[in-house]
């Protein structure tokens, strides 16, 4: 498979807008615009769609290749039309054959009007809380930090960790409470990140 060339924020609104569905950019990036600054490179963008949505993916990039990353870890191409099931939750995103990987599109679960984490059923939030607060001149949805860092706290990698000090500054009380929430009710303690989120 071929490397990676990841698409700016400012790409991925142009293919997701306009196509009447929710979607957020996440992954570092989503962090970096909570902190307000670059702090580190990125391997790929990640853009977070409910699973209701997922076949936007295809009317908003018609010429480019899909292929969905089908547990445990097999790519495979993803058909167009195809509805994706509910164990496939990746999908990397390429405009031809030869060409780098420019998006990986991270799929969801919501019922109405909430977003339920695909990790724990019982971990929820109201759709409109899941964009971080925009700037007045911001455009692009960007996932709130306290939801990514839910996902990144699963097994946290160096550049996790990176991510989670760089953004613990800037959480407020009521984003490090539901944070240290969430993470004991799907991972369990001891975890290392609720000493700091909580002192």
């Amino acid at each position: 498979m071929s490397h990676w060339d990841p698409a700016s924020p400012a790409e991925a609104a142009v293919a997701f807008g306009g196509h009447g569905c929710r979607w957020w950019v996440a992954g570092g990036f989503a962090i970096e615009r909570a902190v307000g600054r670059r702090f580190r490179d990125h391997a790929d963008l990640d853009v977070l769609l409910l699973r209701r949505d997922h076949l936007v993916v295809q009317r908003a990039l018609p010429d480019w290749e899909w292929w969905a990353a089908d547990p445990p870890g097999r790519l495979r191409p993803w058909l167009p039309g195809e509805t994706l099931p509910a164990r496939v939750h990746d999908i990397w995103c390429r405009p031809g054959p030869r060409a780098p990987w420019r998006l990986q599109v991270m799929l969801d679960e919501s019922r109405g009007e909430e977003w339920v984490s695909r990790r724990d059923p019982g971990v929820r939030r109201p759709l409109d809380a899941l964009t971080g607060s925009p700037s007045s001149a911001d455009t692009i949805p960007f996932l709130t930090p306290e939801v990514q860092l839910y996902y990144k706290a699963q097994a946290p990698r160096p550049k996790d960790e990176t991510d989670f000090r760089a953004a613990l500054p800037v959480l407020t009380t009521p984003q490090r409470r539901w944070l240290a929430e969430a993470i004991t009710r799907t991972y369990g303690a001891p975890h290392p990140w609720i000493a700091r989120l909580t002192e």
